[in-house]
């Protein structure tokens, strides 16, 4: 590591963090005199690149994504090393060297969130395709690859098979593992799988779409598991942007009216409401294939995403989130058990998550299978008093999985 770096990364005022800044937002601060603050460092010290980076998580919380990722790499190229200290450091804890890639809060393991408040300090390095790599990293315990799988990522995950093949410390996730994830990769790993639904999902180009839409091809010569309905998403979209459902091909024109995109994930639409017409979605944490709720949510709408379930708004929604929290263990986690089981043997990753619901004939339907999925404790606990003690559960045997490797893995 180069010594000029090492070295500015100790002149600058602390890094605050993703997970800090996050928890400052969602506890209502208003972060703009924040950014302002930063902004202001940034300018008298133009090599201060804490301040840069915070800044950028400041801009992503505050609707600035694209200008806040922009800053994220000019952060990068003045420093590629950051640190975050131990918030317990009551006892002598573990450190955890984390190899990350640039993008949103999705685009890496949320591992600043996982050892929030424990005694695990972290190293973050982050690592460009293009860029040189250094030779030397500090000191730590065990290894983690926290870059999610994408399409911009692929060229960072396979050089990063070759960086890490012969490392002296453990590895949690090895990059090999991650850039299987993909959605028309993974979905075939679990077709014809006792309990487990998992739609086959297809990349389709724009004009393989017109073609559809103008009936001269079908959708069962593009779709192998099934047809309409279906849905369409552009691939590399999050949160379900411009995620939609087509009941036939005529509802494609609309869509590539308003979409601009170029190419599509496709699978087929599986209908998973319940008897009293409500869609239910479960995150579901795998740790050493141990897998912990994350959340749950009950929407009217087959698109389901935490944040507008309407989960805040409704105690009877609450009120089955905390149900489904407190049995987890000895009810979904005991009737997909088996499906469970298979899904950690086949991904083969120490540390990953799931979006998933069940069918109306009892399976387990996954949507996605990533090892970036957001995960936290910062909702509020008048609102959520059941969540702590569940993500606590995830937290302790995240850290738990450090320690274990630690000592188990012989250290050169």
């Amino acid at each position: 590591m180069n010594q000029e770096t090492m070295h500015n990364s100790e002149t600058w005022p602390t890094l605050n963090g993703v997970a800090a800044l996050m928890r400052r937002c969602y506890n209502g601060e208003n972060l703009v005199p924040v950014g302002q603050t930063l902004l202001a460092r940034a300018l008298d010290n133009p090599l201060d690149a804490h301040a840069y980076l915070d800044f950028s998580t400041v801009l992503q919380l505050t609707g600035n994504r694209d200008h806040g990722l922009a800053i994220q790499a000019e952060a990068i190229k003045l420093q590629s090393l950051y640190s975050l200290p131990a918030r317990n450091a009551a006892t002598l804890g573990l450190r955890l060297l984390v190899l990350m890639g640039l993008g949103d809060f999705m685009a890496n393991t949320p591992v600043e969130f996982l050892v929030e408040d424990s005694d695990v300090s972290l190293q973050l390095l982050y690592l460009l395709p293009e860029a040189d790599w250094p030779e030397e990293v500090p000191d730590h315990d065990v290894l983690m690859v926290a870059v999610g799988e994408s399409d911009e990522n692929q060229p960072l995950l396979r050089r990063l098979t070759a960086y890490v093949a012969d490392w002296p410390r453990p590895i949690i996730n090895h990059p090999e593992g991650i850039a299987s994830l993909s959605r028309d990769s993974v979905c075939s790993v679990f077709q014809n799988v006792p309990g487990i639904e998992m739609p086959m999902s297809v990349r389709l180009s724009r004009v393989d779409l017109q073609t559809l839409a103008s009936g001269k091809k079908t959708i069962f010569s593009a779709l192998p598991d099934g047809g309409f309905p279906i849905i369409v998403r552009p691939i590399g979209s999050h949160a379900g942007a411009h995620l939609e459902r087509m009941m036939k091909a005529e509802d494609i024109v609309p869509y590539l009216e308003q979409v601009m995109d170029q190419s599509f994930y496709v699978s087929r639409f599986v209908d998973y409401r319940n008897n009293d017409g409500l869609f239910r979605k479960y995150r579901i944490i795998l740790i050493n294939g141990v897998p912990f709720i994350c959340h749950f949510a009950v929407s009217e709408h087959w698109i389901i995403h935490y944040a507008n379930a309407g989960m805040s708004e409704s105690v009877s929604k609450r009120t089955e989130e905390a149900q489904c929290m407190e049995t987890f263990d000895t009810d979904f986690a005991v009737r997909h058990g088996p499906a469970l089981r298979v899904l950690y043997e086949r991904i083969g990753l120490p540390y990953f998550g799931i979006d998933c619901a069940e069918t109306q004939t009892g399976e387990l339907l996954i949507f996605e299978i990533d090892n970036s999925m957001v995960v936290h404790a910062l909702d509020s606990e008048d609102i959520f008093p059941y969540k702590k003690p569940a993500m606590r559960k995830i937290f302790a045997a995240f850290r738990q999985m450090l320690f274990d490797v630690s000592q188990t893995e012989t250290q050169l």
